[in-house]
């Protein structure tokens, strides 16, 4: 009888212990698959398209800032018509003033699509919500303002 009651806390101890581990990793793969989610929501919100459908962007939307995240130095040789110039290297946690709208719609390049794609996670990370990234001025086809 005493061998018979081991054995059963002895098995009753493996299933407990098996559970266990069932139950760690289904919470493990939970928590992998939730910061990927995560992961794609912030990606979602901004948008990154090629200067075929920037034109086609602002052809379509009138309510739009256009911004160049390259340095003031590089705005003034050369710009797109109506674009301004805040430099990747000054967006931080702080309110930008050209930008009270976090909700409207803002279009981002620089010289070649580095700058812009960063400048565009800061600007999510800071709360815009409606942000798409073209590139470079080097692939722009269009009008060049000095």
């Amino acid at each position: 009888m005493k061998n018979i009651k081991h054995f059963m806390e002895a098995k009753m101890k493996k299933i407990i212990y098996i559970i266990l581990i069932i139950l760690i990793i289904t919470g493990g793969i939970i928590m992998l698959f939730s910061r990927k989610n995560k992961t794609s929501e912030i990606e979602a919100k901004i948008k990154y398209v090629s200067m075929d459908d920037i034109v086609q962007i602002m052809e379509e939307n009138e309510n739009y800032i256009i911004l160049d995240a390259r340095t003031e130095e590089e705005y003034n040789e050369g710009h797109i018509p109506n674009a301004i110039c805040i430099p990747n290297e000054t967006i931080s946690s702080d309110t930008i003033n050209q930008l009270p709208n976090k909700n409207q719609l803002i279009l981002i390049y620089c010289r070649s699509g580095n700058r812009s794609k960063q400048a565009a996670q800061k600007l999510l990370n800071l709360g815009y919500t409606n942000l798409i990234e073209f590139g470079g001025i080097i692939d722009w086809k269009g009008e060049i303002e000095k």
